[in-house]
């Protein structure tokens, strides 16, 4: 076997992101407060879609990238019903062109 370089990874290319981003941050605003990792894996979800949009186009999402670290930084500090006010808010910002 010949490994010349590795495979580009592309999960969820160019206007996918957007769904997947929109299902995993209304997961996350639900389970937010639940007992047993719902903060851990909120606030793990949240970083995760952030990061995945700023890496795809930082200057076309940097209004809801910036909205998401307000509520990842909130919900750390356990300021739920704020930190569900603006996943809410880059909800309703996260649509196609």
């Amino acid at each position: 076997m010949e490994v010349l370089r590795p495979k580009k990874l592309e999960t969820h290319p160019g206007e996918q992101v957007i769904p997947w981003a929109r299902r995993q941050l209304e997961l996350a605003r639900e389970i937010l407060d639940n007992p047993g990792g719902g903060l851990l894996f909120a606030t793990q979800t949240i970083g995760q879609v952030r990061a995945a949009l700023e890496e795809r186009d930082p200057e076309r999402w940097e209004g809801i990238v910036a909205i998401l670290g307000e509520a990842e930084d909130l919900a750390v500090h356990r300021d739920f019903e704020q930190s569900r006010r603006r996943l809410a808010g880059a909800l309703e910002k996260l649509t196609p062109k």
